[in-house]
């Protein structure tokens, strides 16, 4: 990469930093108030998560305590969560997709730090090329 390459690349990421940063307060909200709910197959077990896919509630059907299996219960609670996590991390996703990069922005989701490092250190110079 050229001093023009790199001086585009880093018009880039100044223009990048510049939007996260006059975002950043609005996208703090509106992560603080994702909140996601579902309901199990059955209908019998709903369950609702924050932004982290942590539960803040789940709620049970008077109809479950029909079926006394422990078993099944937990699958369909454990599956639940599943369901409700998975949509708030698609919101949180959307969110936070146009703060990101594409190329980097799989990394920052799974939190894959050598991910975001490696591809920040691919678009570097190499030392022989530094020549």
């Amino acid at each position: 990469m050229d001093i023009h390459g790199l001086r585009a690349r880093a018009d880039e990421l100044m223009s990048q930093w510049e939007r996260m940063r006059s975002g950043v307060g609005e996208l703090q909200q509106k992560l603080k108030a994702v909140s996601a709910e579902a309901s199990s197959d059955d209908g019998l077990v709903k369950v609702t998560v924050g932004p982290r896919g942590q539960v803040t509630k789940v709620e049970f059907d008077a109809r479950i305590y029909r079926r006394p299996n422990s078993k099944e219960l937990s699958a369909t609670v454990t599956e639940t969560i599943h369901k409700a996590t998975a949509k708030a991390m698609a919101e949180v996703e959307q969110l936070c997709r146009p703060y990101v990069p594409d190329a980097q922005f799989q990394a920052y989701m799974d939190y894959d730090l050598d991910g975001i490092f490696r591809q920040l250190d691919s678009e570097l110079p190499k030392p022989e090329e530094d020549r």
